[in-house]
Formats: structure tokens, C-alpha cells, sequence
């Protein structure tokens, strides 16, 4: 399998205040701008905190857990980036790859509300390797036809391998043709660490970092028809036994709302995740990828990791974000009411 392993490295938390800061004069040119996450790119909103030292104060004011391995990055809607840690060499992603899959289909295939899309064909390719024990498949028979919306269910919650094929195959003909299309819709979206070479995920070679992913995560949740499939906790697909339940046990949780776990081998565990959370006056959609947890270990407990490690960092947030923001939201109503006296 890979050779690539991760190291556990602590860094200091004002580090990842250095880091929120780089970020920042990237996108405003040394004045912030908020990211609203709506639509296919970050878009610049006003923000009562819209200077570098006013964010740099919020940040300082939260400890936030950040995994001691790995790659993480996380971003706050009408705030931006809180900032990252683990370095920019892209390592392998596994099934968060299906979050570009299912974003370039809706782009090629826009679904609007309520809407269940175009019948997909089940070939028998899909049926063949639904019997595989070395990879994550949904029970697909040849002949069987699903909406679009059903197969990205099956793509998303059970995280299935072969459906993540079957896509590319209905969309382009090939998955090797879809994949000129991932990595198109990559480079549209500025993730310039990233290399996608299938569908599922399942390859090593497909490899992308967290702030890359962050990118992603942006635009898929300003899909309405993604966004929804990513919150199920569960659901029931007709043509497949029992219930379809989604690997992100993290659902279960207050304010989680999605998107997409991970886990090979030579990835290890990897999570790209999205809450709400009330702060500043306002619900605020935060976005987070964890990447490369206990890699080169099993993919079992890669996950575990993944999953316990955003957790706890969704966790902190949900206590911290707000004291931060509405501290500071306070502090300003104060001065303005001593100015006018």
C-alpha cells in the first residue's frame, strides 16, 4: 500500500492564529472579507469583524482541540478561516473523494427541490462488484434503475464504491473521463494540491490537502440537493434491503449537519464536516476537514479517530465561537453607548 505516514507533531495554538491570519490576506489582500457559503465559490459579505486584528482577537480567544496529526482545516460562515494545521502536502483522501463526485454530477445533473432526477441503470459492472470484501459497496443488481437522487443516498451514506463508479460511467462513459472532469472542477475551484484519479476514492494516488478540501466543502454545501443528502441520518432506498445508514455517526450530534467520512489504509481516517451553530447574533454554517488520522493503521480505527477528533473540535465550538464573537459584539455595543454619552 503507501508509503506515506503521518507524524504527530503539537504546534502551538498561536500557530494556527498565524495561519487564520496568512489565509486571510490571501483572499482580502490584508483586509479580511467573510466567506458566505453559498454557490459554487467563497463570496465576500460584510462582517463586523473585517480586520486582521479584530480576527486574530477572536481567534485568541479560543483553544480549540486541534488533532496532534494529520491535516485540519476549519472555516466559519461570515468570519472565514479559523485556520490549519498539518502543512500543505497533499495526502490521500479516501472516500472524501465523493464529495467532488457528487458535486460534478449535480453540476452536469442540477437537481432542484424535491426533485428526484433521471433514472440511472444499474450495469453489470456495478452488480459484479458489489460482491467485493476489499472495498465499500452498496447491493446493486444489473437492470435495477435508480433516481439520481436515490444513487447519491447510496453514494454518500453508505459510502458506496461501486455507485461512485456507475456515476461516472452513466455521466461521461468512463470513469477515466469523469475524472478529467474532477479535476477540472478542482482547478475551478483554486485547489491547486489536489489529483483525483477515480471516483470512489479507494486509490492512493488520489491526494488533496485540508485546505483544499475546505474549498470544496464550501461550494458542495451551496448545493441544496448535497446539502440535504449529506444531513440524512438514514434513510430507505426501494430495491435495497433494510435500512441506509451514514457512516458520520458524528449526525447524531447537536448542530451536525453533515458531510462525508474516509477511511483506507493508507489514508487512515478522514472526515470532511459541516455545523450550525448560533453565534454573533446569527446561525453560522462552520466547515471543517480532518485529514490523515491514525493513516497506515486500520481503516476502522482511522475512522475512529477521524470521527472522535472532529467531534471534539465541533464540540469546542459550539461553547467557544460564541462567547468569542458575542464577547466581542459586546464590547463594541459598549463603546459605541460610551461614545455617545
Amino acid at each position: 500500500m503507501g508509503v506515506w505516514r503521518a507524524r504527530a507533531v503539537r504546534v502551538p495554538r498561536r500557530r494556527a492564529v498565524c495561519g487564520a491570519l496568512a489565509l486571510a490576506a490571501v483572499l482580502g489582500g490584508g483586509t479580511y472579507a467573510g466567506v458566505a457559503f453559498v454557490g459554487d465559490r467563497p463570496s465576500p459579505i460584510a462582517s463586523s469583524h473585517s480586520s486582521l486584528t479584530d480576527r486574530a482577537a477572536i481567534a485568541g480567544k479560543m483553544d480549540l482541540p486541534w488533532p496532534g496529526e494529520g491535516q485540519t482545516s476549519i472555516a466559519v460562515d461570515g468570519l472565514g478561516s479559523l485556520g490549519s494545521k498539518g502543512g500543505a502536502t497533499p495526502v490521500p483522501i479516501a472516500s472524501v473523494t465523493k464529495v467532488m463526485t457528487a458535486y460534478v454530477i449535480l453540476k452536469e445533473h442540477p437537481l432542484k427541490d424535491g426533485e428526484q432526477g433521471p433514472r440511472v441503470d444499474v450495469d453489470a459492472k456495478a452488480a459484479q462488484e458489489s460482491q467485493s470484501l476489499s472495498e465499500s459497496t452498496v447491493p446493486l443488481r444489473e437492470g435495477q434503475r435508480f433516481t439520481q437522487r436515490q444513487l447519491l443516498e447510496l453514494l454518500m451514506l453508505p459510502s458506496g464504491n461501486n455507485a461512485a463508479r456507475l456515476f461516472a460511467r452513466w455521466d461521461s462513459g468512463s470513469q477515466e473521463k469523469f475524472v478529467e472532469k474532477m479535476n477540472r472542477a478542482a482547478q475551478d475551484l483554486g485547489m491547486t494540491h489536489t489529483a483525483y484519479t477515480g471516483a470512489s476514492g479507494v486509490e492512493e494516488s488520489t491526494r488533496s490537502t485540508a485546505d483544499d478540501q475546505l474549498k470544496l466543502a464550501r461550494a458542495a454545501m451551496g448545493q441544496p440537493a448535497l446539502r440535504k443528502v449529506v444531513a440524512l441520518r438514514e434513510t430507505t432506498v426501494p430495491g435495497i434491503p433494510g435500512t441506509v445508514t451514514n457512516t458520520n455517526q458524528l449526525l447524531d450530534r447537536p448542530g451536525v449537519i453533515g458531510l462525508k467520512t474516509g477511511s483506507t489504509t493508507p489514508a487512515g481516517g478522514s472526515l470532511m464536516w459541516a455545523a450550525e451553530v448560533r453565534a454573533g447574533g446569527r446561525q453560522r454554517l462552520v466547515l471543517g476537514v480532518t485529514l490523515a488520522q491514525r493513516a497506515n493503521t486500520t481503516p476502522t480505527e482511522g475512522l475512529s479517530a477521524a470521527l472522535d477528533r472532529s467531534g471534539k473540535l465541533i464540540e469546542a465550538l459550539r461553547t467557544q465561537l460564541p462567547a468569542a464573537l458575542d464577547g466581542e459584539k459586546s464590547s463594541e455595543d459598549n463603546g459605541d453607548k460610551g461614545a455617545r454619552s
